[in-house]
């Protein structure tokens, strides 16, 4: 850029753009900058893993060799083969997983199949045949909401690595194309079935992951939206990002039909602590009974001490979880929608005018006689399918399969060796990255330490003062200092802006570059900001 003018027009146009558009920006700047020098772009604006969960991978492409080998007994004739058989497919699992003992991912492939039989009391042969036509693909998924035997398999990770062993109750799962997709899906069906109505209040827990922010103000819903920010300082001025109880007080308010809420957060990556969850509990109990959450947990297995809102009120609360982040399968797109089996969203239901009721009868009526007695997660896979392809809803097979190999891989980690891994990786990341920025890192059991979320014109206030941080504001844009580190050391951030944070925030991801960079994005974001000290001291 030639000069601070055209500069800060630039930044004007595009600082009106979702963090997840300017990144586009902001890479066509990192890589030319990177083609000018020695310098290797470095995009810590995605939060795509580096790293995979190799172990069920393995067991799920081994199975699919046995599962050929289970087509073409039945029918082989040359390219083409048949569909596998029930009847006995246990006992020749077992004998082709001794002969074929040295396949990759073959020893956790016998201990899945045999914690269905145990510690489930799947019937063999209807759960190994429901893996090998699973993972073959070769039938509609029935029933469409998810697969039988694997359901049960993926309630019971989400119960340990998501809500807790406690005992809560039942569960019943959908099977989703990741988290975003059951966003879409809870959004339509609340709207679809007046759980919701188009310009009702809603409340959002900030910041947020973008799309979030933006579903509700879509002209099909134009929600009046609440937000309850995450605004809790330190005794030092710095953020905890928790939400002090006078944020969360914002919703005794019972207009208020809804809350959405990503925990731990997107991007500060911090869990609601346990004492606000309980604080919450009694809001909703005392104040807002009918007030209906949708919770995506999809960092939770980085946390030490994660607590979800749907353990706590689970009557209350929709779940989501992706697979994506822990096990490394962004591409996949596996995710869960969760709700318990007594719950708010079936009580609405029932309560619904007769004219409510009288349209979804039409509208449900080819699919059951007893319209009325859908439930709603049933009217979720329903509405994904514009509810007359309802036969043909659900997640892919294969996909299913996948699923629930990781699920079972995570339940049989006794020692949690891969989740110790992961944590691992991202809290080392995270000590390289405030090493670098000459910033003290606070221990906090809260910390999910994928993302950091660091507010510039606060460090910049608590390092040189407030007339400093005064000058920053004056003078520049917030996301000028993006701009600065895409062309001058090719370095791509996201603004905390766009998600509703500190306007002076940006978001680094810690999970998807090599330790090593971390060091040096640190440093180089230091010396960005040092350099507005420079001009800040020369202009006095």
């Amino acid at each position: 850029m030639t000069d601070n003018l055209q500069r800060r027009k630039l930044e004007e146009t595009y600082g009106k753009l979702s963090p997840f558009e300017l990144k586009d920006k902001l890479i066509s700047y990192a890589e030319a900058g990177a083609k000018k020098s020695t310098k290797i772009m470095l995009n810590a604006g995605r939060g795509n893993p580096n790293w995979i969960a190799a172990t069920p991978r393995e067991a799920f492409f081994t199975l699919g060799q046995y599962a050929i080998v289970e087509a073409r007994r039945v029918w082989n004739d040359g390219d083409l083969a048949g569909m596998a058989k029930k009847e006995g497919i246990y006992e020749r699992f077992k004998a082709y997983s001794t002969q074929y003992a040295d396949y990759p991912g073959m020893e956790f492939l016998k201990r899945a199949v045999e914690y269905g039989i145990t510690s489930q009391g799947f019937d063999p042969d209807a759960w190994v045949h429901e893996l090998v036509d699973g993972i073959i693909g070769d039938n509609y998924p029935v029933p469409g909401r998810m697969l039988r035997h694997m359901e049960e398999a993926v309630n019971d990770y989400i119960i340990q690595e998501v809500y807790g062993d406690e005992d809560i109750g039942k569960f019943h799962l959908f099977a989703v194309e990741g988290a975003t997709a059951a966003m879409c899906y809870i959004f339509d069906t609340l709207i679809g079935n007046a759980l919701l109505r188009p310009g009702e209040k809603i409340a959002i827990m900030v910041p947020i992951f973008t799309p979030y922010l933006e579903i509700p103000h879509l002209p099909r819903y134009h929600f009046d939206t609440v937000e309850i920010h995450a605004s809790e300082l330190r005794e030092d001025g710095s953020h905890s990002w928790q939400y002090p109880r006078s944020e969360l007080e914002k919703l005794k308010d019972p207009n208020i039909k809804a809350l959405f809420i990503v925990n731990p957060s997107n991007p500060p990556s911090v869990s609601i602590r346990s004492e606000s969850v309980h604080h919450l509990k009694d809001i909703v109990t005392r104040h807002n009974p009918g007030l209906m959450i949708i919770s995506d947990d999809v960092y939770c297995t980085f946390v030490d001490e994660f607590r979800s809102l749907m353990t706590d009120m689970p009557y209350n609360t929709i779940g989501v979880y992706s697979f994506s982040k822990y096990f490394g399968v962004t591409g996949w797109r596996l995710g869960i929608v969760a709700v318990h089996e007594h719950n708010i969203f079936d009580e609405k239901i029932k309560h619904l005018p007769p004219c409510e009721t009288e349209r979804l009868a039409r509208q449900y009526g080819a699919l059951t006689e007893h319209p009325e007695d859908m439930k709603f997660i049933d009217r979720m896979v329903a509405d994904s399918r514009q509810v007359a392809l309802n036969h043909t809803a659900g997640l892919s097979t294969p996909q299913q399969v996948q699923m629930t190999l990781m699920s079972i891989y995570a339940l049989l980690d006794r020692e949690d060796i891969y989740k110790k891994q992961t944590m691992e990786i991202c809290r080392r990341r995270q000590k390289l990255l405030y090493e670098g920025l000459g910033i003290e890192l606070r221990h906090d059991p809260y910390d999910a330490a994928y993302y950091s979320e660091l507010d510039i014109k606060e460090w910049a206030q608590l390092t040189y003062g407030k007339e400093f941080a005064d000058y920053l504001e004056r003078n520049y844009l917030p996301i000028d200092i993006l701009f600065r580190l895409a062309e001058d050391h090719s370095i791509v951030l996201l603004n905390g802006g766009g998600f509703r944070g500190p306007e002076w925030s940006v978001r680094f991801s810690l999970a998807n570059l090599d330790d090593k960079s971390y060091l040096h994005i640190g440093q180089m974001v230091r010396q960005t900001v040092e350099s507005y000290v420079t001009s800040w001291k020369e202009s006095k």
